[in-house]
């Protein structure tokens, strides 16, 4: 995929339990004391609401809502109902407010060809995405690798080193502002 927007785009990619929401959850803050402004994309499988039957909102997009905004003065949500079942990850990068965002981080989507870390735990037994995916620049585990590989190894339990690889790899290091 070639990305459509200026801002750096950067992917998770993992298996179903390696944890990828865990560490995005402790590199979230890590990056925002940075002053760092992070989007995340993230991956979902067919239908999903993000509002619960017996809303008014779900009510009303249930009922032919073609598009559903529910928003209040500190957050909104935006539900968008297609026909096409062909939404693509570029086509969610773009709809993301790119004046306010200095990163893009998209868990999942491991199709895609974008800048991605994979990661893994060996001892769960998945094969990795890497060497095949050669979209992979870097592989984070807690141990070992079955294979040797001159891409950089990150410690998956280390979100502080990750989050430094992010850093320098995707970012220009003058306009990002040192922790307080």
């Amino acid at each position: 995929m070639k990305n459509p927007s200026a801002i750096p785009v950067l992917g998770f990619a993992a298996y179903s339990g390696t944890g990828k929401t865990s560490l995005l959850v402790k590199l979230l803050p890590l990056l925002n004391e940075k002053g760092i402004r992070v989007g995340v994309i993230k991956h979902a499988h067919h239908t999903f609401d993000i509002d619960h039957e017996g809303k008014d909102s779900f009510e009303l997009r249930k009922a032919g809502a073609k598009q559903m905004l529910v928003g209040s003065d500190r957050r909104w949500a935006l539900m968008v109902e297609t026909d096409n079942n062909k939404n693509s990850l570029g086509d969610f990068i773009l709809k993301l407010d790119h004046e306010n965002l200095d990163l893009i981080l998209v868990e999942g989507f491991k199709p895609e060809s974008i800048p991605k870390i994979e990661l893994t735990r060996p001892t769960l037994g998945n094969p990795l995405f890497y060497p095949e995916d050669k979209s992979v620049i870097a592989v984070a585990t807690d141990a070992e690798l079955p294979v040797k590989t001159t891409l950089p190894i990150l410690d998956l339990n280390n979100p502080e080193q990750i989050a430094e690889f992010i850093i320098s790899r995707f970012l220009n290091k003058q306009s990002v502002q040192t922790g307080t």
